[in-house]
């Protein structure tokens, strides 16, 4: 099971300025029990959706049946999604498969190789499109969206559904997976007519807690990750962060807990996610999502304008020590960081055992380069320390499928918590809207026109600013 260590987060650390002290855990007490029990009651009223995934086996089963017609024959699959349709699947890849997965031989990788188009970057899509031009009779393309009417997601598509009826005549709807609401929408009535193998993507799940639904399972199952470790893992998370006991043992609460204190009473806003393994750098990029979408807001429950939400940060260790500790230790004073620690890595290499009369190098000789890295992450938080830097670390004892499951179902219901403790709805996201709207408008789309002569009268450009 992954643990929270967070010593170095206290004020005998850092400081009663900087640091979690005695007083602190008194005073948010009251405010974590009140948070805890009213997450655990909309999670036992059915309420949350994310939090039956871990347990749901229908979704597994249709997944599993999907994996077994296609995965056989497969020498690709090609996921079509944005934001939550897309870094969950990209961090479970990057996790639980080796960084050099796509180009292993078929015989030694564990399934198809996996790309995933979470842009509409013109470079991305045809270039990506264009090296399987051999393969799209064997190439599945995912296309996930709930509605299907997501303007990056659904231009995507259509490329792709023409590309494979002129290339693939004959049984081209066969290469398409629709991910999609089980009952309405676009993409769910073009499905049906074109006769697409669909999964749900669930009613009650946002994007970007849907990760454990066949949004996130089905490529991951298709990559060869064992889904049923993965789903057991988060299950064995959501039974420990909704016990009723102590809640400096929970790490759910203890973990929003500091976190709520670092934005409101310590003043660092930015929170700042360091793992120290590049298996789990993607992670960063989902929990991204998860906490400015879920906590970024402007009013709260009762329609104050708040303009809260604390601002997510990713870095690597070591890399980030290179290019962005200095401003960590030295710059201002705003920043609470996350370390996430591995304690045995999932493939080793040693220095070999040379230069012995280098002085600068012949401490480094037959060290593996785990312990160089674990090396590092300590020198790091020492140095941060000595700085009155709070950090906090979320220990692995090995990455695979369970750990991965526990981290993130931990940070699901830790950011349900946060919700509570700032008097917001994590679960909506209200500014993301007028962007759509303001993108149809551009794009001419029917019913939009107003705004979108507004913002072509907003981005004419002025040559007067023009530098």
């Amino acid at each position: 099971m992954i643990q929270l260590y967070w010593k170095n987060a206290t004020a005998a650390v850092v400081g009663a300025r900087h640091g979690m002290s005695p007083g602190d855990m008194e005073k948010v007490d009251a405010q974590i029990r009140s948070a805890h029990q009213a997450v655990v009651e909309q999670v036992r009223a059915g309420k949350l959706g994310y939090a039956k995934l871990p347990v749901r086996d229908d979704y597994k089963q249709q997944v599993r049946a999907l994996v077994d017609r296609y995965r056989k024959d497969a020498t690709d699959l090609v996921v079509l999604g944005i934001g939550g349709s897309a870094l969950g699947n990209l961090a479970l890849q990057a996790a639980l498969n080796p960084s050099n997965y796509n180009s292993l031989t078929d015989r030694v990788r564990k399934g198809p190789r996996l790309h995933v188009l979470d842009n509409v970057d013109p470079a991305l899509v045809s270039e990506t499109l264009k090296g399987l031009t051999r393969r799209l009779p064997t190439t599945v393309f995912n296309v996930i969206s709930k509605s299907g009417e997501t303007a990056e997601t659904a231009s995507q598509f259509m490329i792709v559904r023409e590309l494979l009826r002129r290339k693939v005549p004959g049984n081209w709807a066969e290469r398409i997976v629709a991910t999609t609401d089980r009952e309405k929408g676009t993409l769910h009535d073009i499905a049906r007519a074109d006769g697409y193998a669909m999964l749900p993507v669930p009613g009650d799940v946002g994007g970007r807690f849907s990760v454990l639904s066949p949004v996130g399972l089905f490529s991951a199952a298709m990559c060869g990750i064992d889904i049923d470790e993965l789903l057991a893992g988060a299950a064995a998370m959501k039974e420990k962060v909704e016990n009723a006991g102590d809640w400096r043992r929970n790490p759910a609460c203890v973990l929003a807990a500091i976190k709520y204190v670092m934005f409101t009473a310590k003043k660092k806003p930015m929170h700042v996610m360091m793992p120290y393994s590049n298996r789990l750098y993607l992670l960063s990029d989902w929990y991204r999502q998860l906490w400015a979408e879920s906590l970024g807001k402007a009013v709260d429950r009762k329609g104050n304008e708040i303009f809260t939400g604390p601002t997510p940060i990713k870095a690597l260790g070591a890399t980030d020590q290179h290019s962005q500790i200095q401003l960590y230790r030295e710059g201002p004073n705003d920043k609470f960081t996350v370390f996430l620690e591995v304690e045995t890595h999932p493939g080793e290499t040693r220095v070999p055992d040379v230069f012995s009369d280098v002085p600068g190098l012949a401490y480094l000789r037959r060290k593996k380069l785990s312990k160089l890295l674990t090396a590092e992450k300590q020198a790091t938080e020492y140095a941060m320390a000595h700085s009155k830097r709070p950090t906090a670390t979320i220990r692995f004892p090995e990455i695979r499928p369970a750990t991965v499951g526990q981290f993130l179902y931990l940070y699901e219901f830790t950011t349900s918590l946060m919700g509570e403790l700032l008097d917001i709805n994590p679960y909506d996201q209200p500014a993301v809207e007028l962007g759509k709207q303001a993108t149809f408008g551009l794009m001419k789309r029917e019913g939009y026109e107003k705004i979108g002569r507004k913002i072509r009268r907003f981005s004419k450009v002025d040559e007067q600013f023009l530098a």
